[in-house]
This record gives C-alpha cells, sequence and structure tokens, in this order.
C-alpha cells in the first residue's frame, strides 16, 4: 500500500531505490520573485504603514520686474501598505530524508522559492489577499506579437512614458523572452540578441534590464506574457523575512486528513512569508499581452 507523500513509495521516486543516487537532481529552474527584485524593499511594521507620495510639483512662471511671484504649493497624497502572511507545508517520511538525502536538500531548499513565485503571480495577474495590497491585474494592457515586435515594446516604453512614468525593469516570461529574442531592425539584425548564435537570451530591451520567470505568465485570451513598468514607484513591505521551522511531533491538516507526524514516523517542513505591495500610480505599468484569439 502507498504511503503518504512523500516517501519511498511516492511516484516517481520508488524507481530511485535501491540504486546509488546522482548528486546532481535535475528539476526546473528555481522561481525566485521578480517582482522583488525590481521594486524597491521597505522594512513593514506589523500592523501596516502609510506612506506619504508628492503627488504633485509647486508651478513656476515668468514675472516682469517688480511684479509679485507666484506662489504656488506642491500636492501630497498618501498610500497604505499592509502585510499579508503565505505559507506552505511539505511532508516526508524519516526513511526518503534518510535514503535519498541528496533530493530530500534539494526538495527543502526549494520549498521557501514557492513563496516568491506565487507572490508573483498574486501581484502580476492575481487577486489581492485583503486591503492595502495593490496588484498590477489591471494595468493597462499592450500587445506584443510577431508582426511589429519591437514597435510592441516600444509602444510599452511609450506607454508607460504618456502616463508619467519612466520604465526601468523588464519582468519577461520565456514566452516574451522568445518574442524578443525574434525581433529584428529594418536591415534583418537581431535587435536584443547581440549573437544570437552565442547568446541565446536577452538582456536588455530598449537600454532597460529584462529579468525573466515563469511566474509572470497567465494563459488565457489574451495571455499574460509579462510586465514592465517604472518600478521606482513599486514597494514591497516585508514585516519578516522567510521563516522556515521543521516539527516531527505536530499535527497537520492534509486535504482534510489529520496526519500526527510523530505516530507515522514523518516530519514537516513550513515556509511563511509576511510581505506587502504598493504602487503609486497602476498606469505607470503595462502588461504585456499576446494579441487575442478574436483580435485583429
Amino acid at each position: 500500500m502507498a504511503g503518504i507523500d512523500i516517501n519511498r513509495t511516492t511516484e516517481g521516486v520508488a524507481d530511485l531505490l535501491p540504486k546509488d543516487i546522482s548528486t546532481e537532481i535535475w528539476s526546473k529552474a528555481i522561481e525566485e520573485s521578480t517582482v522583488m527584485r525590481l521594486a524597491r524593499r521597505i522594512n513593514l511594521p506589523a500592523g501596516g504603514t502609510t506612506i506619504p507620495i508628492i503627488t504633485g510639483d509647486p508651478e513656476a512662471d515668468w514675472v516682469e520686474e517688480t511684479a509679485e511671484k507666484p506662489v504656488s504649493d506642491s500636492a501630497i497624497g498618501s498610500k497604505n501598505i499592509r502585510g499579508y502572511k503565505m505559507a506552505v507545508i511539505e511532508t516526508f517520511s524519516m526513511e526518503f530524508r534518510r535514503d535519498l538525502p541528496g533530493l530530500y536538500n534539494e526538495l527543502a531548499r526549494r520549498l521557501p522559492q514557492a513563496l516568491g513565485k506565487k507572490f508573483d503571480q498574486t501581484v502580476i495577474n492575481g487577486t489581492a489577499p485583503g486591503s492595502d495590497f495593490d496588484v498590477l491585474t489591471s494595468a493597462p494592457a499592450v500587445v506584443v506579437d510577431t508582426d511589429d515586435t519591437p514597435g510592441d515594446f516600444l509602444n510599452a516604453y511609450q506607454t508607460v512614458g504618456l502616463a508619467g512614468g519612466s520604465l526601468d525593469g523588464w519582468a519577461l516570461s520565456p514566452q516574451a523572452e522568445a518574442l524578443a529574442m525574434q525581433a529584428r531592425d529594418a536591415n534583418g539584425n537581431y535587435l536584443f540578441v547581440p549573437n544570437p548564435q552565442d547568446g541565446g537570451s536577452v538582456g536588455r530591451i530598449w537600454g532597460q534590464p529584462v529579468y525573466k520567470s515563469n511566474a509572470v505568465y497567465q494563459a488565457g485570451d489574451p495571455a499574460t506574457l509579462g510586465i514592465a513598468g517604472d518600478w521606482t514607484s513599486a514597494i514591497v513591505g516585508v514585516i519578516s523575512d522567510v521563516q522556515v521551522a521543521i516539527s516531527d511531533s505536530a499535527t497537520v491538516n492534509k486535504g482534510g486528513t489529520q496526519l500526527n507526524l510523530w505516530q507515522r514516523n514523518m516530519f514537516a517542513i513550513r515556509a511563511e512569508f509576511e510581505v506587502g505591495f504598493a504602487v503609486r500610480d497602476i498606469n505607470h505599468f503595462v502588461k504585456l499581452t499576446g494579441a487575442a484569439s478574436g483580435g485583429e
């Protein structure tokens, strides 16, 4: 009878025993939070905080000699940001850790990265976990396809500029990067890949850095391929860094089944993170999408 995941009878694991296991673990590239790499980080108190925002500057004007000088004030607003907790628990058998130490260590190391992936998915394409937590789901959309890929990326750049922002970073899915790699100028030269034979990645688009992540992509009609914008106007508020705890005596609820870890000779790893997100103006960002099936 199969045991409770993750153990030596778990699908994909049994075939590894009793053979020697390579120290190299083949796995997908670890997902890290692209949003956290792009946005500015602040330490956030447990109750959240209010951030003053300068929404308008004083305006100067020309004056005649001895005439009264104009009086003009700055406009000031505020933005609330509050942290919310995300967490994940994974269970293992003691035998799994003993007999497959390399695989276990890799799985344990990857667990906190699930938090970063969830954060990106929420900020870019998801629903806020509560009030005073901004998401970019409704950011203006710009279509990127193969008809005029360089022009599409330039359109994204201009859209942010027209809204008063200054695009300083691109977060691209592998699908969007593939489009950028195909982009050519009027002479047929690749625009964003200096040497496509030697350099199979896009480091910059129109002078601004590119960050790549699978978490950026969301299937749909149209699909979300990436996000770009003025990341100086985005803030990630962190209450505490990722906390990891291990227990072999707790009872956990796994899909409605109560697992007494001590009784079953198992243990669990818990990773959790408290974080918030705020943007000054959602129009300082654009969502890069594919063409809709019913589009032009």
